[in-house]
């Protein structure tokens, strides 16, 4: 099955085919990683606009902890200096994760790790020392911009004209049949894709003017154990 991170890419290509390239692509997490973030810019001259994951870790969740933004990194001689000043071996490693993006690895020194203080605060393991995993500089500065960038106003003002967008899809689908064809043939299925938005805006169009109401968000089964 084929991720949606994986069609952004395809995506962008097919608007570029059109000549119907945004300036501006607005879409959900799973659409939006790094790499994307600079290639969108770089290839298709598009701002892709969508919220990134954020830093998970045990030491981004303690404000004491010694997380990745409290670390200096200097791209050019491709070093990073912990909080104490310790700098990262000048020995550095590249891999590949699970999703198939780079990787550099900066490792700090063994003796060194091993006889700071402050060693609780940086990483749980008994023996090894802080090691560091980072995107490529461009897609790294990308993703600390991003999520800079989400804790705003400024950017969640415009990212909720996005909203309301699943639901359509959700009525389109649910109500009206969207993700079948009933014709074969690309024109009669865009005429069929025609005829289901005008339906939908007429239907949205009577409830408005008959005052109905949204209908509610469904709560799981396991958020309804939540107490009040």
């Amino acid at each position: 099955m084929c991720k949606d991170v994986e069609k952004t890419d395809s995506i962008h290509q097919s608007l570029a085919d059109k000549g119907l390239l945004p300036h501006e692509h607005l879409v959900d997490t799973g659409y939006v990683d790094a790499n994307l973030l600079v290639e969108s810019r770089r290839k298709y001259g598009i701002e892709l606009i969508g919220p990134v994951r954020n830093n998970v870790s045990w030491q981004a969740k303690n404000p004491e902890a010694y997380d990745l933004s409290r670390f200096q990194i200097n791209w050019k001689t491709q070093q990073a200096t912990c909080p104490q000043g310790v700098k990262s071996s000048p020995k550095r490693r590249f891999k590949i994760d699970k999703w198939n993006n780079k990787e550099i690895l900066f490792k700090f020194p063994r003796k060194t790790c091993r006889e700071c203080q402050f060693r609780h605060l940086c990483t749980r393991s008994k023996t090894e020392p802080r090691e560091l995993s980072l995107r490529p500089q461009e897609e790294h500065l990308a993703l600390v911009e991003r999520r800079k960038e989400q804790k705003t106003q400024t950017w969640s003002k415009k990212y909720n004209q996005r909203a309301g967008v699943e639901g359509t899809i959700s009525q389109a689908v649910r109500g009206f049949g969207l993700r079948e064809c009933r014709y074969v043939g690309l024109s009669k299925v865009h005429l069929q894709h025609i005829l289901t938005a005008t339906a939908m805006n007429a239907i949205r169009l009577f409830a408005w003017f008959e005052g109905v109401p949204f209908a509610k968000t469904r709560v799981s089964s396991f958020a309804k154990l939540a107490p009040d």
